[in-house]
């Protein structure tokens, strides 16, 4: 019966209580194969390693905690300004440079070159080019036919009758150059190649014969003894050189060579280990450090900045500072009305000099207009309500 499958519908799955609860995993360290080598190496070696990783770690951790501590407070502001000031210096000169100097600069010179050179040629091309070059074409067109007209009628028949010679003679020549042939073949094959087929068939080819039989002779010779050089050195080397070094491999690098690799697989497995406790050796340090400088210095300095410059900076806000700002404030409104008044004494002064030495300024006359204004326009002088009228 499964346990998991519930009894009716809507009630609660039951829970497999033959399946272990799953839980995190868990981390195993990989085997590492050993003996009693590898045993008697690991314990002295992970005690020398710990002790001189330990103050390497603590001040490559310190060291760390330097390093952020002069990139969050030194370097990063620097390079900021750095920034700021590379781009002052650098990249906004030479884009006001482009924006306000350059581009206008380029139109101007476009609107010049479009004005002084595109728009002459184009009209050159279009007024004067064009029809000359139509007028040139017409010409060409008429000397052509003219051409076509002398090449019909009259040089292809002077061609044709230089054709008819030339082939009558060139039937004379072929057939005076058959027969030269026919002779000289004659001569060569019986003064030439009888001879030197004879000369091939009983001589040569009996001598290359002769002198390739000797030739493989030699060559089988020379490879017997080289074959038999060879074999000999290669057995003086195998017995003098490949067996000797065969032997020391096997009998001695070999074994060397696997307890060096204990030896160095032990060496990294310790500097490991090492390195993760000294981690966190530094890491109990730093903390405690940390602390320690928190109760010395961090936790006085805000017990005083708290309890003693706070209070005493309230009191010289309330009693000093707010004070000298109210009596700030009330002889600035003071000074400014007071320059108001001076001012406008100074143009009332004006005004009362200008009348006396001009006079009083033309008021301008009201126009006579035959429309009503204002609200007589609508009411025509008389009220439209009653109470309103007079």
């Amino acid at each position: 019966m499964d346990l998991e499958k519930p009894s009716r519908e809507g009630a609660e799955p039951r829970v497999d209580l033959r399946k272990p609860p799953a839980g995190p995993p868990v981390r195993r360290e990989p085997e590492v194969p050993g003996g009693c080598l590898a045993v008697a190496i690991r314990i002295p070696v992970r005690i020398v390693v710990l002790v001189l990783v330990v103050p390497v770690r603590m001040a490559w951790d310190a060291l760390v905690v330097a390093g952020r501590f002069l990139n969050d407070v030194l370097f990063r502001p620097l390079g900021r300004a750095l920034l700021w000031l590379g781009r002052a210096v650098f990249v906004w000169p030479f884009v006001g440079l482009w924006r306000y100097v350059v581009v206008p600069v380029g139109k101007a010179l476009g609107w010049l070159g479009n004005v002084l050179v595109v728009v002459p040629l184009v009209w050159l091309y279009r007024y004067v080019l064009t029809p000359v070059g139509h007028a040139i074409a017409w010409v060409a067109r008429g000397v052509g036919a003219a051409f076509g007209w002398v090449y019909a009628h009259l040089l292809t028949p002077v061609g044709h009758a230089v054709m008819w010679g030339l082939k009558g003679l060139g039937a004379v020549l072929a057939a005076i150059g058959v027969g030269v042939y026919t002779v000289v073949a004659w001569l060569v094959r019986y003064l030439v190649v009888v001879p030197a087929v004879w000369l091939y068939t009983w001589v040569l080819a009996p001598v290359g014969r002769a002198i390739l039989w000797c030739g493989e002779g030699l060559v089988w010779l020379v490879r017997m003894i080289v074959t038999g050089v060879g074999i000999a050195l290669y057995w003086i080397a195998r017995i003098l050189l490949v067996l000797p070094a065969l032997a020391l491999w096997r009998w001695i690098l070999a074994p060397v060579g696997r307890v060096l690799a204990v030896i160095g697989r032990e060496i990294g497995d310790a500097l490991g280990h090492a390195w993760r406790i000294a981690g966190h050796i530094s890491r109990v340090v730093g903390r405690f450090l940390g602390t320690l400088f928190r109760w010395i210095f961090v936790e006085p300095v805000r017990w005083v900045y708290r309890s003693v410059l706070t209070p005493v900076g309230h009191v010289v806000r309330d009693t000093v500072l707010r004070p000298a700002a109210e009596a700030a404030r009330s002889v600035g409104r003071a000074t400014r009305q007071a320059l108001a008044s001076a001012r406008e004494t100074v143009r009332q002064a004006r005004a009362d000099v200008r009348r006396m030495l001009f006079g009083e300024p033309r008021q301008p006359r009201p126009l006579d207009r035959r429309e009503p204004s204002g609200r007589e326009a609508r009411t025509l002088g008389s009220s439209t309500t009653a109470l309103t009228k007079d």
